[in-house]
This record gives structure tokens, C-alpha cells and sequence, in this order.
């Protein structure tokens, strides 16, 4: 990957394009890759990639490991900036979430990209033949159907540009997200001509075989496709046509409900950056201080002037950037030239918009991340610093599953592994699952569980555990003590999504000759906040805008 540009501005901050290709390269390795690796892929020196990445990390959107570098879900703030600004997701999400349940198949809304597509919501069904796409990815207009509504409104420039591309690429060797496939050249032309006639257009196995999809584009008041709404089904289920037949007239009506929440969306109130966050004069001091000639503070100024966007912030003068940001105009200026020159920001005039290339800053492999992936490097954290094995689990009916876990190596250790399975009114993470349910139902399982002692000082009465539980409930965590195996005390404190659901617990379970119950609570109840608290930033960060699972 080319990391500097003969054609950039004399006033483009090159630091910046310098780091932005070790996160485009990261993002195409698909979220980790060497140090080494990286020097190799974007050519740059081996110290200008130690300094950018000590700059990232520091930034919370890399965390070293060895010689390895990994992306974290703090960088999907800079995807959500765009996915904020844009609103499409928190607008029209719900119409497409609903459409989904109706008819029983996967809904996605894609925007369009240059000569390209990037979905930005998806609506799954749980199935053996799973059809999903990477939120962020960049697919090629040829290969799909929201390409042909899309290319249906092209200008002459836009038609250039993209037969430029295919000359160069006509079998989309570029776009990984979509096995190579050539296309006769008149294809797209012909397709879209009929997509403007029809008002929808059809994927009959373009992507891949035995993918369809049926795209409707949604227009804004001015008559401008602002989005696609698709409805992807198998060739198992349906045929191209019995798949219009089927869907058209609903996904039509949703398309229209759509369209008139934008005609009459209530504007949004901005929310401003905390102070003190990274890229802040004050952290680019301290960051500065502390890391010396490692922290790239250009690096970091440019990145920072990406989340001056978001909800209520779609389109910003200079002014209010380096407002936002706490930048000099004059630096704030010449990053907007930078991400203007490489197409992360457009200007309008004397303002200044996101672009979906935002979404190719790590957004696409982070997006499907699961919450064990998400918690892991947090639970090595925890075993580190307390010296047990620290777990993450969720509830599957009466039990609670590990789906994530760190040993530590000792003569005397816990033998779980990911997958076990253990009742949860006898666990300390299956208490704290259980009290974050509402009353009624944490009633009806406790009711239900097959509550058979596991040791003698196993509780099993439902009274006495509904006490337990309405007590974890108001203290934030549970303490179990040789209820499970004798010999074994764990703690536990619960995992909240952006809604305040508890949606998993972390645990840290040890020997009895090793802990006093003071000491679990005082050695180890703190230390397990910090990590849950971690875990829900990533967490809440990464859930902004994607479903993220709790399965392992």
C-alpha cells in the first residue's frame, strides 16, 4: 500500500497519511498483523511504524502483544462518527429490523461509495446458511443490486471513473469482501438503465452463488437515493423471481415509511466531546510528556478531527471543527485538507461532511466481533493483576456458559473451559446474570431450575435465593462460597449494554486456602469492576451501531 501521495497538497500533514495507511493495512489483515508485517505492507520504516503504532495505542486503538499489533473497538468511534452524522442507521434501522421479522429474511441498507457499496445495518435471521455482510465493507457496484439503483443516477464523471476501475480491475481483485467474478462491461449500464424504469433492481447470484437480493432505493425530499434497502434470501428458499413476487409490494411500503421519517426527522441536538479526551490539547500534552518522540501528535490531531463529527454535526464549518476538537484552526485546517485529499471528508462550500470511507478504518473486522473477543484482552488484564483465572459468561436457560476465559498455570487451578456449563443459582456469575433479570422472571427460573445440592452448602431454598439475588441486585455483585465445588469461592459483577441490560459477567473464581471472603472482596471485587467497566466501553463503543453477539 502506497503511503504518501506525489499529488497531496503542500499543506497535508504527512504524519497523518502515514498513519492512516498502518490502519488501512491493519484493517485489511483483518484487525492484527506484525510490526514487521507492517513496515512491509505500507513500505514505511520500521521506527516511523513503532512511533505510529505507540501513538495508536495510546490512543486505545491498538493494543500491542509481543511483536503484534491488534485493532481494538475504541477505533469504531471514528465509524460511529460517520454512522452518527449520517442517521440512516438510527432512523430507518428499526423499519428494516421490523421488515426483517415480517417476512423471515435478512434486510440490509447499503450506501453508496464512489463506484462502490458499503452496507451500514443489517437485520440477520438465524440460520444454518447465515447471509451477512461486514458492516464498512466496500463492495464493487457491478456485483450488486443497491449498485445498480446506485449507478442508476450516475453523472458522465462517475460513469468514467468506474469504467476506469473495471479496465483496471474487471475482476474485482481489490474488494476481498467478494470472491473474483468478471462481468461483461455493458452489464451495469444495462442493469441500472432498467433499475431507473423499474424503481428496484435484482442480484441474482452476483455476489456469490445462491445469494439474492432485491434493492428499492430510498430517496430524500429532493428526490436524491440517499440509501438502498435490500432483502437477501437463498437460493434454497426462493428464486430471483418468486423472491420479488414475494417481498416487492412490502419492501415498497417500508421504503415509503421510510421515507417520510427523513421528510419529518427532528433535527438533533449535538453532543460535545468530553473534555480531556484523546486528541485534546490537555492528552496531547500529557501523551506528549509521557511518550516523548514515540507519540505522533499530528497523528493524533488528524484522527481527533474525524469525531468532531456525529449526530447533530453531519456538516461542520472550520470553525466549529477546531471548536469541537480544542485544535488551532490552523492545524484543524490542514487536516481537513489531509482527509479531504484521501477521501475520509468532502467540502461544501465552507463546510465540511464525512464520507463512507470513514467506514475502512477498521470498522468491517471489528464489526463482528463477539463479546468474548471483545472482553478477552480485559480478563488477561484481570488474571495478571489478581493471579486466578478470570471468566466470562452468559445465561443459556437455567445454566450459565463460558464463553470466555483466562487460566492462570498453577499446581492447584480451576479446570473450565470455554463451553462449560454450570447451574447458575449455584454460581456467583450466574447470580449476577440472574438479578439483572426483571423480578418476575428471575421468579419463574429460579421456580423451574432443577436446584439439587451440589455441596453441602449448596442454598436451594427459593426463598432464601431470592433474598441472594435481590441482594446481588442492589450491591452490583455476588460472592459464592463452596456452593458450587467445595473448596472453590468466586465473585462475579455484571456486564451492562448501552440500554443498562445485563447482558454477561465476568468472574474470578479461586481456592479457599488462597482467599479469605474479606479478601475476595477486597482484593478482588475492585479489580473485577475496573475490567467490567473496560469490557462495557469496548462494549458500548462496538454496540453503537452492530449487533454485537454474546455467544463465544
Amino acid at each position: 500500500m502506497p503511503t504518501t501521495d506525489l499529488r497531496a497538497p503542500a499543506e497535508a500533514v504527512a504524519p497523518l497519511i502515514r498513519g492512516i495507511s498502518v490502519l488501512r493495512e491493519l484493517t485489511e489483515a483483518d484487525g492484527r498483523q506484525s510490526l514487521g508485517g507492517l513496515a512491509r505492507g505500507t513500505a514505511l520504516a520500521r521506527s516511523t511504524v513503532d512511533r505510529i503504532a505507540a501513538t495508536l495505542t495510546r490512543m486505545g486503538y491498538l493494543r500491542q502483544t509481543g511483536r503484534d499489533v491488534t485493532l481494538t473497538p475504541r477505533l469504531m468511534e471514528l465509524g460511529n462518527a460517520y454512522l452518527g452524522a449520517l442517521r440512516l442507521p438510527d432512523l430507518l434501522g428499526p423499519h428494516a429490523d421490523r421488515l426483517a421479522d415480517t417476512l423471515d429474511e435478512s434486510v440490509s441498507i447499503a450506501v453508496p461509495d464512489r463506484d462502490g457499496i458499503r452496507f451500514v445495518h443489517q437485520a440477520t435471521r438465524r440460520r444454518a446458511l447465515s447471509l451477512t455482510f461486514r458492516l464498512g465493507d466496500l463492495l464493487p457496484a457491478e456485483r450488486t443490486a443497491h449498485g445498480q439503483v446506485f449507478a442508476a443516477d450516475w453523472t458522465e464523471e462517475e460513469w468514467a471513473s468506474w469504467r476506469e476501475r473495471w479496465a483496471a480491475d474487471p475482476e474485482n481483485l481489490r474488494f476481498p469482501a467478494v470472491p473474483p467474478f468478471r462481468q461483461s462491461p455493458g452489464f451495469l449500464a444495462e442493469a441500472s438503465a432498467a433499475a431507473r424504469a423499474r424503481g428496484w433492481a435484482l442480484d441474482d447470484q452476483m455476489i456469490e452463488p445462491g445469494l439474492i437480493a432485491l434493492v428499492v432505493p430510498v430517496r430524500d425530499d429532493r428526490g436524491r437515493q440517499v440509501c438502498g434497502v435490500s432483502v437477501v434470501s437463498h437460493t434454497s428458499r426462493h428464486s430471483a423471481r418468486s423472491l420479488r413476487e414475494a417481498v416487492l409490494p412490502t419492501l415498497r411500503e417500508t421504503v415509503a415509511a421510510m421515507e417520510d421519517d427523513l421528510r419529518h426527522a427532528p433535527p438533533v441536538e449535538p453532543v460535545r466531546r468530553p473534555a480531556g479526551a484523546a486528541g485534546s490539547a490537555a492528552w496531547t500534552q500529557a501523551s506528549k510528556q509521557e511518550l516523548g518522540r514515540d507519540f505522533v501528535e499530528a497523528l493524533a490531531r488528524g484522527l481527533t478531527v474525524l469525531t468532531a463529527f456525529g449526530p447533530g454535526r453531519a456538516t461542520l464549518p472550520l470553525t466549529a471543527v477546531a471548536e469541537a476538537t480544542g485544535l488551532a484552526r490552523a492545524t484543524a485546517r490542514r487536516a481537513l485538507i489531509t482527509l479531504a485529499h484521501l477521501g475520509y471528508v468532502t467540502a461544501h462550500g465552507r463546510e465540511f461532511s464525512l464520507t463512507p470511507r470513514v467506514l475502512d478504518l477498521g470498522f468491517a473486522p471489528l464489526s463482528c466481533a463477539p463479546l468474548s473477543r471483545i472482553a478477552e484482552p480485559h480478563l488477561a488484564d484481570l488474571a495478571v493483576q489478581v493471579q486466578d483465572s478470570a471468566s466470562l459468561a452468559v445465561l443459556t436457560g437455567d445454566d450459565i456458559q463460558y464463553t470466555a476465559r483466562i487460566a492462570t498455570r498453577r499446581v492447584m487451578s480451576v479446570n473450565i473451559t470455554v463451553g462449560t456449563r454450570f447451574p447458575a443459582f449455584a454460581t456467583s456469575m450466574g447470580r449476577v446474570l440472574l438479578a439483572g433479570l426483571p423480578p418476575a422472571e428471575r421468579t419463574a427460573r429460579l421456580q423451574r431450575a432443577d436446584r439439587r445440592p451440589l455441596t453441602d452448602h449448596t442454598v436451594t431454598a427459593p426463598a432464601r435465593l431470592a433474598q441472594l439475588l435481590k441482594r446481588t441486585a442492589q450491591d452490583g455483585y455476588a460472592l459464592v462460597d463452596e456452593e458450587l465445588e467445595e473448596g472453590l469461592r468466586s465473585v462475579a459483577v455484571p456486564v451492562h449494554d448501552r440500554t443498562g441490560r445485563v447482558v454477561a459477567a465476568v468472574g474470578v473464581s479461586t481456592h479457599t486456602g488462597r482467599r479469605t471472603l474479606a479478601q475476595c472482596r477486597e482484593e478482588l471485587l475492585p479489580a473485577l469492576r475496573t475490567a467490567a467497566a473496560r469490557i462495557e466501553n469496548d462494549l458500548h463503543t462496538a454496540g453503537r451501531h452492530v449487533r454485537i453477539s454474546t455467544s463465544s
